[in-house]
């Protein structure tokens, strides 16, 4: 799903209500730290025809042009989401680009949400994390508890270290929502007793304020995958339930 435009929407998000999407990278083309097996953008070598950023100034005035048509046209907009064809952090001005953001929904959707969908490869950059924790929805991914298992589903850019992510994560102090990708395939399960196990030992330690569990939606790149239901995910994920955390559940 490339997007053609840097500012598109509002688009029904099954976790967000009414979003407003930002992309930070290239309108053609896609660019990430992850190369997910499971990304409905595909794999990062087919999104290379356009490498373009679009700078801060660009982004605020596409950001305001639609704001203001959107209030003239009374369009409801629960969410202002930076998500796109990739990971949005890897923006150069992204810090300048969330103050310039968090300026005009106050001045037009003041009840609105500035969400920030990441996968967290760059949350230790100090820039980076204080941006994130300037938003109202840092939503930050981790999908699995070992670096091996990262490798096979995320497929990470060279230098990847999930200890790295979990102590930069530990900063915010459960100040952010946790993002986590169920499925199986033939190499690996989530619902496995070693993956699993090991993913909740992480949720304790980080203690999320909410976590969005979710699976497979759209067609992937990778075959052979396989999503799990809403009910099954939330039989696996009970014992957190039970433990009180907060867990947003969309099959």
């Amino acid at each position: 799903m490339i997007r053609e435009e840097t500012v598109f929407g509002p688009i029904h998000s099954r976790r967000l209500g009414s979003s407003l999407g930002i992309n930070l990278l290239p309108r053609r083309g896609k660019i990430c730290t992850f190369d997910c097996i499971y990304c409905e953008c595909g794999w990062n070598k087919d999104g290379r025809d356009d490498q373009v950023l679009p700078t801060a100034a660009q982004v605020r005035s596409a950001l305001e042009d639609k704001l203001a048509a959107c209030m003239l046209e009374g369009t409801p907009i629960d969410s202002i989401t930076f998500s796109g064809d990739g990971e949005p952090t890897l923006n150069p001005e992204f810090p300048r680009i969330i103050d310039d953001t968090l300026h005009l929904r106050d001045a037009y959707y003041p009840g609105a949400k500035v969400s920030v969908l990441s996968n967290a490869t760059r949350v230790h950059v100090p820039e980076i994390a204080a941006a994130l924790k300037r938003v109202d929805n840092p939503i930050l991914k981790i999908d699995a508890p070992t670096d091996a298992l990262i490798a096979r589903i995320d497929r990470p850019a060279p230098g990847y270290r999930l200890e790295r992510v979990l102590e930069a994560l530990r900063g915010f102090h459960g100040d952010f929502i946790l993002q986590t990708m169920f499925l199986r395939s033939p190499d690996f399960d989530s619902a496995s007793p070693e993956v699993l196990d090991g993913w909740m030992d992480i949720v304790r330690d980080l203690r999320p304020r909410k976590i969005m569990v979710y699976t497979i939606d759209r067609p992937t790149p990778a075959q052979g995958l396989e999503k799990y239901t809403a009910a099954q995910m939330r039989a696996l994920v009970q014992p957190l339930i039970d433990e009180g955390f907060q867990i947003d559940i969309r099959g």
